[in-house]
C-alpha cells in the first residue's frame, strides 16, 4: 500500500518529475472514453452492434472501474506504488492501441483492458499525492483534474477530424490515442521513485464499511460519475438526435468538457480553504442537473450556453470529489483506503448513469424518460454532497473529529 513518507523526503528534482508524470497521467485518463462518443454511431453500426450492446459499451468505463479499482491495493502491496501505475499504464496504452483492430470484439476488449490500467491509476493518484505533496495537495489535484478534463475535451473535439484526416477510418482515429498514453508511460518510467528495499509498511487501518462519512464520500463520488459517464456516453447521440451535425455534436462536447478545466483547477482550492465543502457540493450539484436538462430541452440556439455551463459544472463537481476523498482521510494510508472504496463502489454506481440512460431512451424513443432519470441523480447527488462535505474525518465521530480547515490542506 502507500508508504508513510514526507514530502520532505523528496529531491525537487524527483517532485517535478513525479508532479509532471502524475499530470501527463491524468490528461490520458478519459480519452479513451471521450473519444468514443463523437463516433459511437458509426462505430455501432460498423460493428454490427444492437441497441443494447452499445448501451453496454457506454457502460464498461464505470462498470470496469468499479470492479477493477479493489485490485490496486493489491497490486500495490506487491510490487510498489510507482511501478502499479507504470504497469497500468501499459494496459491503458495497449487497451487503446487495440481499438484500431474495429469490429466488436476489439472494441470490448479494447475498452475492457484501459479501463483496467484507468481503474488503479485513479484509486492510487489522490494517495500518491496526500503522500508526496502535502504542501500542495490543493494545487496538484487541481492540475491532475485540469489536466484529465484537458484531455477529454480534446479527444471529444478532435477524434471526429482525426477520422476524417485517416480515411474515414473511427478504429485508427480511436487507436491514435495511445500516442499521448505512451509518452505518459515513458516520462513516469524516467521520473517514478525505485522501490526502496526494506520500507517499513504501515498496518492497515480500520475498515470503513460501517463508516456513514465514507459511504456519503462514496455516493458523491460515484453519482458525479454517473453524470460525467452519461454526459460522455450520451451528450453527442442527443446534441445530434436534436439536429446538430456529426462534428458539431463532437465541439460542442468538446467545449463541455473543455469547461470542466478551468473549475476543476479551481475548486480543490475553494474546497479546501471553505470552512467545510457542503455548499460547493451542492451548488454544482444543482447547477449539472439544470445544465444538463437544458441540453436536452431549451432552444437549439442556447445549446452552446448550457453546454458550457454543464462543463464547469461537472468539473466543480469532479474536483470537489476527489479534493473530499483527501480531506476526509488523515493520512495516506486512509487515503488510499478511502479512494479504493469510494471509487469502486462508487463506479459501479456509476455504471447505471448511461446504461439506463440508453434503456430509457430506447424504450421510450426520446428524452422525458432520461430527464427524470437526470434529476433522480441529482437529488442523490446533493444530498451525498450535503453530508460528505461535513468538516469530519473518516473513522471518527463528530466529537472525536479533529478540525480540517486548512490543516488538511496543507
Amino acid at each position: 500500500m502507500i508508504r508513510a513518507e514526507e514530502e520532505g523526503g523528496l529531491a525537487p528534482r524527483h517532485r517535478f518529475l513525479l508532479g509532471a508524470g502524475l499530470v501527463l497521467i491524468g490528461f490520458n485518463l478519459r480519452i479513451p472514453i471521450a473519444s468514443l462518443g463523437p463516433v459511437l454511431p458509426e462505430a455501432a453500426r460498423a460493428s454490427g452492434l444492437s441497441p443494447w450492446a452499445t448501451s453496454v459499451l457506454t457502460t464498461l468505463p464505470s462498470l470496469c472501474f468499479g470492479l477493477f479499482s479493489p485490485l490496486a491495493p493489491a497490486f500495490s502491496r506487491r510490487i510498489g506504488d510507482e511501478r502499479t501505475v507504470l504497469l497500468m499504464l501499459g494496459a491503458l496504452t495497449l487497451g487503446t492501441a487495440l481499438r484500431g483492430l474495429a469490429g466488436a470484439p476489439a472494441l470490448f476488449a479494447a475498452q475492457i483492458l484501459a479501463c483496467l490500467g484507468i481503474a488503479a491509476i485513479n484509486v492510487l493518484a489522490p494517495a500518491l499525492m496526500k503522500r508526496d505533496f502535502r504542501g500542495h495537495i490543493a494545487l496538484m489535484t487541481g492540475l491532475f483534474t485540469m489536466s484529465l478534463c484537458l484531455g477529454a475535451a480534446l479527444a471529444a473535439g478532435v477524434t471526429v477530424p482525426l477520422q476524417r484526416w485517416l480515411g474515414g477510418s473511427w478504429s485508427l482515429a480511436l487507436a491514435a490515442w495511445a500516442l499521448p498514453a505512451l509518452l505518459a508511460l515513458l516520462l513516469w518510467a524516467a521520473g517514478a521513485r525505485r522501490q526502496e528495499a526494506g520500507v517499513r509498511h504501515i498496518a492497515r487501518p480500520r475498515s470503513l464499511w460501517r463508516d456513514l462519512l465514507a459511504w456519503q464520500v462514496t455516493l458523491f463520488m460515484g453519482l458525479q460519475s454517473a453524470l460525467a459517464y452519461l454526459v460522455f456516453g450520451w451528450l453527442a447521440p442527443i446534441l445530434r438526435d436534436r439536429g446538430l451535425s456529426p462534428e458539431a455534436a463532437g465541439y460542442l462536447l468538446s467545449l463541455s468538457i473543455l469547461g470542466q478545466a478551468v473549475t476543476s483547477l479551481i475548486a480543490p482550492s475553494l474546497a479546501a480553504r471553505g470552512r467545510d465543502q457542503r455548499f460547493v457540493a451542492v451548488f454544482f450539484s444543482a447547477l449539472a442537473v439544470i445544465s444538463l436538462l437544458a441540453c436536452l430541452f431549451a432552444p437549439p440556439a442556447t445549446l452552446w450556453l448550457a453546454a458550457c455551463v454543464l462543463g464547469l459544472s461537472q468539473g466543480g463537481l469532479f474536483g470537489v470529489a476527489l479534493m473530499l476523498i483527501v480531506l476526509r482521510a488523515r493520512d495516506a494510508l486512509v487515503a488510499a483506503q478511502l479512494s479504493a472504496m469510494a471509487q469502486g463502489i462508487g463506479y459501479l454506481l456509476a455504471s447505471f448513469g448511461p446504461l439506463f440512460t440508453g434503456l430509457l431512451h430506447s424504450m421510450s424513443g426520446g428524452w422525458t424518460l432520461v430527464a427524470v432519470w437526470i434529476t433522480a441523480i441529482g437529488a442523490a447527488l446533493a444530498w451525498s454532497g450535503a453530508g460528505a462535505g461535513r468538516a469530519l474525518y473518516v473513522g471518527k465521530t463528530p466529537d472525536s473529529a479533529a478540525a480540517i480547515t486548512g490543516a488538511s490542506a496543507r
